[in-house]
């Protein structure tokens, strides 16, 4: 009798599919609900029109960028061409910064935010089925697909594993539709729409088509309409106390953006100082180049860490360089934030984000200056460039100050291989398009002078123009000799007792970043700045567009 037992036992277990029905982890689960398949532990709020979705499960799901400001329980989401703007019980909101009415506020319940779904789905092209019998809500979001299927003409178990020995999670009659997510051999992970998810064996499925969430149409860009397959060749134009008198400025060749440094942030309530000219503006536009207004924080840390700390300061910053656009005429804007707190960084990145959306309605381009990558906390780390880079139309790259001014060795301002490094590095580390990424050049140098001093060698710097290079090699009679560790000319003297060193920018460096820019088909290339340049600068710099 023992042995007739076992060999029944053995039968049920090892033979026969596993009669045992069991609930999904998520039984008793108030509105659950699911992505790609999976339940996610978090639940829906309300239903239809009514629907509200956990801040938390968006961040994690839907987009990783949505911004939270605790101080005045306010959302930001944002996506290359809309900013939303909502605020936890109220119905008024904003769109690109005009007002709009919502039919339901957001909600904070149990220290959890809920969003309402209506505008999420037009925000972000989502596609949001929920079942009446469940209260399953099923997710997905715009551009994905899932293949579908329906039952034979059999009842067939959903099982937890792809096995038949496993337990059941439902019986499936013929005609159940399923949403197939995965393939494991001759099983499918599949859902129904009650939110049921396991697996079923292939044979008892069949495929009747494709299940495709819509991405919502976007218009080109001006970037993408206007400089596609054509070379960025920037020179900034320094402006401290006025604009130069446009009658003074000779010939650019080759050069189609100039970026006067006319805007910077002036206080904590994110206020913008304008030092524009209409006449520049209108000079410019005659020798067919585009004007990039230049904000800066003014190098100021505190200042940056107050004026960004919120969406209303952000926002005036914002709308104040958007009227200066309209006011001037301008075509695009350049964001030059340096001397950064680390702790800012998301500050920096979140200000690119909601500017995006509104530069873009404004049919402005929207560029960003960043130094090459380094240790450094206020000059490099708090830059995100690989986000910074997808934001963007273009990221400049502030390829100099290899050596920079109080640097304790002398040495080249920008070396050919540390250009090439700074460059290769955001590219590969940060996967921002080579057509994005135009690479900043310096027309400046600095004489370095070695004394000693107390048994000790002592450097100091000072910047100087290519022309006063140039009359020094003149004057002096000087050989400048190539150097093979950074590929530019290089000259020595000694005077007054002490001994100078100029690692020249000349037209055999520019040549050369030139053809560094063009081997990595980069977007081009930016100067900095125009009043530096010396004799041939622009003729050697239009290399760029052959």
């Amino acid at each position: 009798m023992l042995i007739v037992a076992a060999a029944v036992c053995a039968l049920i277990f090892f033979v026969l599919p596993n009669p045992l029905h069991v609930d999904p982890e998520w039984k008793g689960a108030d509105k659950p609900i699911f992505v790609k398949g999976q339940y996610t532990g978090f639940s829906a709020s309300g239903t239809g029109e009514n629907l509200l979705l956990p801040l938390p499960l968006l961040e994690k799901s839907v987009d990783s960028s949505i911004r939270y400001e605790s101080g005045t329980k306010s959302v930001i989401l944002s996506t290359d061409s809309k900013l939303l703007y909502m605020q936890a019980d109220k119905t008024t909101a904003s769109l690109n910064n005009k007002p709009i009415q919502l039919r339901l506020a957001p909600e904070e319940r149990d220290g959890v935010t809920y969003l309402p779904a209506e505008p999420l789905k037009s925000l972000y092209g989502l596609d949001v089925q929920e079942n009446a019998d469940t209260g399953a809500v099923l997710l997905m979001t715009a551009g994905e697909t899932v293949p579908l299927g329906e039952v034979k003409e059999d009842k067939v178990a959903l099982r937890t594993e792809a096995t038949i020995h496993a337990p059941a999670l439902a019986d499936m009659t013929p005609g159940t539709k399923v949403r197939i997510w995965s393939r494991h051999g001759e099983w499918l992970y599949a859902q129904m729409n009650n939110g049921l998810a396991g697996y079923v064996q292939a044979a008892d499925i069949t495929e009747t088509g494709v299940k495709t969430v819509e991405k919502t149409a976007t218009e080109p860009t001006r970037a993408e309409r206007s400089w596609d397959g054509k070379a960025v060749s920037l020179t900034w134009e320094a402006v401290y106390d006025r604009s130069p008198n446009p009658g003074s400025i000779g010939k650019l060749n080759g050069v189609n953006v100039v970026s006067p440094t006319w805007f910077k942030i002036v206080d904590s309530e994110g206020n913008v100082r304008s030092q524009a000219n209409q006449a520049y503006v209108k000079w410019a536009h005659g020798k067919g180049m585009e004007v990039w207004g230049l904000l800066s924080n003014d190098f100021d840390p505190d200042l940056t860490t107050q004026a960004l700390a919120t969406y209303e300061k952000r926002m005036r910053t914002i709308v104040q360089m958007l009227e200066y656009c309209d006011l001037y005429n301008l075509d695009g804007i350049n964001i030059d934030f340096e001397n950064v707190y680390t702790k800012d960084g998301d500050n920096v990145t979140q200000f690119m984000r909601e500017l995006k959306p509104m530069a873009q309605a404004k049919n402005l381009i929207l560029s960003i200056d960043v130094t090459p990558k380094s240790n450094s906390e206020m000059w490099s780390l708090f830059l995100d460039r690989r986000s910074l880079g997808a934001l963007a139309d273009f990221m400049i790259v502030m390829a100099y100050d290899e050596h920079w001014a109080s640097s304790p060795e002398a040495g080249s301002v920008a070396s050919l291989s540390w250009s090439r490094n700074s460059v290769e590095r955001i590219l590969e580390e940060d996967a921002v398009p080579a057509k994005k990424l135009v690479l900043g050049v310096p027309l400046y140098t600095r004489i370095w002078t070695e004394k000693m001093a107390g048994g000790k060698t002592e450097v100091s710097s000072k910047a100087v123009s290519m022309d006063a290079v140039a009359d020094i090699i003149r004057s002096k009679k000087l050989a400048p000799v190539l150097s093979k560790d950074t590929g530019q000319n290089y000259v020595e003297y000694k005077e007054e007792g002490v001994l100078r060193k100029i690692w020249i920018e000349d037209k055999v460096s520019l040549q050369s970043r030139v053809k560094l820019a063009k081997s990595l088909n980069l977007g081009g290339i930016a100067a900095w700045n125009r009043s530096f340049a010396g004799d041939g600068t622009w003729e050697t710099l239009s290399g760029i567009h052959q």
